[in-house]
């Protein structure tokens, strides 16, 4: 019996290695369900809660013109089957003289159900979300479940996603899911699929070339020469045709405004690459949830582009945590991590993700999602009442002079024009709303007082106050 018995076992680990090997095996019952079906559950309820946190700032008057302002006139523009138009930045002015993000004619549709800036926060926060999707499945098939948690947990409450949610709508949203499918169809070694992932950023912003060109060349390293070659000159072609063509092609002013935030001597710009100190700060947030591991793996190489042209810049805006500009980021960072940690031991494993959870629950509180944890957002004030009610006084369909804080309040319903941008004697507003104190963006609290005292000087008459916020009407 024992010579009948014994080719049988030997046939059955003959079939065993030829099947693939994984880290962690995976059960055909409730685990395979978990990897199919958790990341959408985690999605949806990432989803819902930027999309609460972000309409809840539109009702509670914490939007702003640059940038929703912005994009809602474009994407209204689009579901007009119009060229991307907006009032804000100037008279008429194209959208893609600013920024070559065709992408956002997608949205269009979308505003032919519901016509409002609440529809941009709205595809925001489910663009954002669907990027967890990828992560989490690579972590929970290369690692295991608890991986999947705290990869999915620790890009949906990171510094670069939590602060854009709570800075308007941007069109990098739609970078954040194709990035993220890109990056681990990389690291999974699905080339092809890399390149079709990656492809479609030349059409989200003009920089996002070059990060297709990355892609490119990670596949050629990989051992698809022509297909990453290709990848790469297209990708960096994209780059240059919209910086170099067609964002100053469709600028009234004939070039790009964004060319002189790079100063004249790239050299000198290297030069201070990483200083003042808070780039290096940058850097700390963005690989601290890693636990710093992130840079041992060649997909890091991804969030290359986006970092030199954000500390090439002159601009500080560009160099701290604050705003959109780490969102897209956030992808590659986590999908660098879990490239790294599914080549580790179980036991070293499992302290750098509780490391990585602990790091993530840390920073919440000091990013934009601190303010979800307040009572203040989640309740409308008696002075944030008074001002919708002064601004229900203005009628639909009528031309209004808005201030940055107000304007997105009255974009769906107005022709709105931002104060400081466009001159009175062009705009001729039946309308001025705007606040008086506190005043940021664009003009300052004395310019824009001195604005509304040129306005009353030219016939305005004040007509109505709530606070600090008044409203002036044309005699």
């Amino acid at each position: 019996m024992s010579d009948t018995s014994a080719p049988t076992s030997t046939r059955a680990d003959e079939l065993n290695t030829t099947r693939p090997q994984k880290a962690v095996p995976t059960g055909p019952g409730l685990d395979r369900q978990l990897q199919r079906w958790l990341p959408w559950g985690v999605a949806a309820l990432l989803a819902v809660f930027y999309a609460a946190v972000s309409i809840r700032r539109h009702v509670e008057l914490l939007t702003s013109a640059y940038d929703l302002g912005i994009y809602d006139q474009a994407v209204r523009s689009y579901s007009h089957f119009s060229l991307p138009y907006n009032s804000v930045q100037s008279a008429h002015f194209d959208v893609l003289g600013d920024h070559f993000s065709p992408v956002l004619a997608l949205l269009a549709p979308l505003y032919w159900i519901h016509d409002s800036p609440t529809t941009l926060l709205a595809a925001q926060a489910v663009l954002i979300a669907v990027a967890v999707v990828p992560l989490m499945r690579w972590a929970h098939r290369s690692i295991g479940l608890g991986a999947a948690l705290v990869v999915g947990l620790g890009y949906g409450l990171s510094f670069g996603v939590a602060n854009a949610v709570t800075f308007d709508f941007h069109e990098v949203a739609f970078a954040a899911p194709l990035i993220a499918f890109a990056a681990v169809a990389l690291g999974e070694g699905r080339l092809t699929a890399a390149v079709a992932w990656a492809a479609p950023l030349v059409l989200v912003k003009e920089d996002l070339g070059l990060t297709v060109a990355v892609v490119g060349l990670l596949v050629a390293w990989r051992g698809r020469r022509m297909l990453g070659l290709l990848t790469a000159a297209g990708g960096a072609l994209g780059a240059a045709l919209a910086v170099l063509v067609i964002i100053p092609g469709m600028n009234p002013l004939g070039h790009n405004n964004h060319a002189s935030k790079f100063g004249t001597s790239i050299l000198h710009q290297f030069t201070i690459l990483l200083s003042p100190d808070i780039k290096i700060l940058t850097l700390v947030f963005l690989l601290a949830p890693t636990v710093f591991l992130a840079i041992r793996s060649p997909i890091i190489a991804l969030a290359v582009p986006t970092v030199l042209w954000r500390f090439l810049a002159t601009d500080p805006n560009y160099w701290g945590n604050q705003f959109h500009y780490s969102l897209i980021l956030m992808p590659v960072i986590f999908a660098a991590f879990i490239d790294v940690l599914r080549r580790r031991n179980p036991a070293p494993r499992r302290i750098f993700l509780l490391a990585s959870a602990l790091v993530t629950v840390y920073l919440v509180p000091q990013n934009g999602f601190a303010q979800a944890f307040t009572s203040g957002l989640w309740h409308t004030s008696e002075a944030t009442s008074q001002v919708r009610a002064l601004l229900a006084r203005i009628p639909s369909g009528t031309t209004v002079a808005a201030s940055n804080q107000l304007l997105p309040q009255l974009s769906q319903r107005d022709h709105v024009t931002l104060i400081g941008r466009t001159p009175l004697d062009v705009s001729q507003p039946a309308y001025i709303i705007s606040e008086t104190q506190n005043v940021g963006f664009p003009l300052g609290t004395d310019g824009q007082n001195a604005w509304l005292a040129d306005a009353r000087s030219h016939g305005y008459r004040d007509i109505g106050t709530a606070g600090s916020v008044v409203l002036l009407a044309r005699n």
